[in-house]
């Protein structure tokens, strides 16, 4: 079914034997295409590119399974592992930063800034440093982390109800204390666990494999599609509670399931590779200006974190090459100065 809304145009999708609607503009979806091509062409070069260089020919015949096994091993065994993990995982930061930023009213409203991604870093440092887990006990704590932090940064916050700027001040002390407490963990630590938390503290695709890709498909595969459909609720959300209490939606378990899903896909990424920062907070922002978009979009938000987080990865790897350097390291450098420029930026409007 298509219409017209503003002289754009949409389409109505229907799921779920029609009960849930989505209304698609299609310039919007053109859009997220162009940015996920962009996303797919850098994935390539950084699958034909190394210290053993790869022709794209042979690259694309790697992943067909018509290359020789030499290629088969470099290309899809060791490369495509990562390149695909860069690529979900930058949606997932986006789709994250999306959901905090529509639910403040407010760009700095992102995991970094509010504190989640100190949360999944603690349970981190704690089963690392404390308990010497494994990497999928280290995975499960920094997701119970990041949950338990939003849980205590919701209950802070809340005043018969939960406002964008308090939550964010609530998340920024949270963080805060949180950071105090890794530096204290860390300091305890003996020198060789002490170095190998740091490492991953910095967010890094460095050594992820197959092994790894999976679960974290399977995992982000259940919680983006949730996200999705609390899209709509999320949007009238952005009218105010009142509006959309009118409308028939239940404001506050609306936003507390957008909370924890939000969390949830912070803290997958945040297990996975370590806190990756600046990714959720500049990609909603930045689709927004290329969509021309009233607000922050879930769909456009995960293409351009998608695409920021590639790209920053391919940097990683070959900005400095043969070293390959931690992706939180770019993303912190580059997210840094966009940093600066949103908070002069929101000075200027006051």
């Amino acid at each position: 079914m298509s219409a017209i809304d503003f002289g754009r145009p949409t389409r109505i999708l229907r799921l779920f034997d029609g009960r849930v609607t989505m209304r698609v503009d299609m310039r919007v979806m053109a859009l997220v295409g162009i940015m996920l091509a962009i996303a797919l062409v850098v994935t390539l070069l950084a699958l034909a590119s190394g210290e053993y260089p790869v022709a794209l020919p042979d690259v694309l015949a790697a992943l067909t399974g018509q290359a020789d096994g030499r290629i088969h091993m470099v290309v899809v065994e060791w490369r495509l592992p990562r390149s695909l993990l860069a690529v979900i995982l930058g949606a997932a930061l986006g789709m994250s930063g999306a959901v905090f930023q529509s639910l403040t009213r407010n760009p700095l409203g992102s995991p970094d800034v509010i504190g989640f991604n100190s949360g999944a870093y603690t349970g981190a440092l704690i089963a690392i440093i404390v308990f010497s887990g494994n990497y999928y006990q280290i995975a499960g704590a920094a997701l119970l982390g990041g949950v338990l932090t939003a849980l205590a940064v919701y209950a802070l916050a809340w005043r018969r109800g939960v406002q964008g700027f308090r939550l964010i001040i609530v998340g920024i002390g949270m963080s805060a204390m949180l950071t105090s407490l890794n530096t204290w963990l860390m300091l305890r630590a003996k020198l060789e666990v002490a170095m190998a938390a740091a490492v991953w503290g910095a967010g890094s695709l460095n050594g992820l494999g197959l092994d790894k890709l999976w679960p974290t498909l399977v995992v982000l595969g259940i919680l983006m599609p949730l996200v999705l459909i609390l899209g709509r609720p999320m949007k009238q959300l952005e009218m105010g509670d009142d509006a959309a209490r009118a409308l028939g939606i239940r404001a506050e378990p609306v936003r507390l399931s957008l909370l924890v899903l939000g969390v949830a896909l912070t803290a997958t990424a945040t297990a996975v590779a370590g806190p990756i920062s600046f990714v959720a907070l500049a990609a909603p922002q930045i689709a927004r200006r290329v969509t021309g978009a009233a607000g922050v979009a879930l769909l456009p938000s995960a293409a351009m974190g998608a695409l920021l987080l590639a790209v920053a990865d391919f940097l990683a790897q070959r900005a400095f090459a043969p070293t390959q350097l931690p992706v939180g390291v770019v993303t912190v450098s580059i997210g840094g100065l966009y940093f600066v420029w949103l908070l002069m930026r929101e000075a200027r409007r006051q």
